[in-house]
């Protein structure tokens, strides 16, 4: 299980701010091509709230072409690399993040 930087991503509300950088290193492409990509609807998300006893969990899956990555919150901030749904499970949206400028 990956460890990611607690800072990569910023949960204000209902609000996802994703760090670019992190977010395009997982699909090996460059920041640019992300934003085009997230712009265009072909990254798409899915953002599962826990419940019960996963209650304060966040579960963030990014899709993109055949490619998905999941990162868990859990309840005390920290966030790591998790198995990620089945593909056909949930209908998914294009992506609502926002990105968190480079530099």
């Amino acid at each position: 299980m990956k460890t990611i930087p607690t800072d990569s991503i910023e949960f204000i509300g209902s609000e996802i701010i994703v760090d670019a950088e992190l977010l395009a290193a997982f699909f090996d492409v460059s920041v640019s091509f992300l934003r085009q990509a997230m712009a265009a609807g072909r990254i798409t998300t899915l953002v599962e709230r826990g419940e019960g006893e996963d209650f304060g969990r966040t579960r963030i899956t990014f899709r993109y072409s055949e490619q998905q990555v999941s990162l868990m919150r859990e309840t005390n901030g920290q966030l790591h690399e998790t198995e990620p749904p089945a593909p056909d499970v949930r209908a998914v949206k294009p992506s609502l993040m926002h990105l968190i400028e480079a530099g």
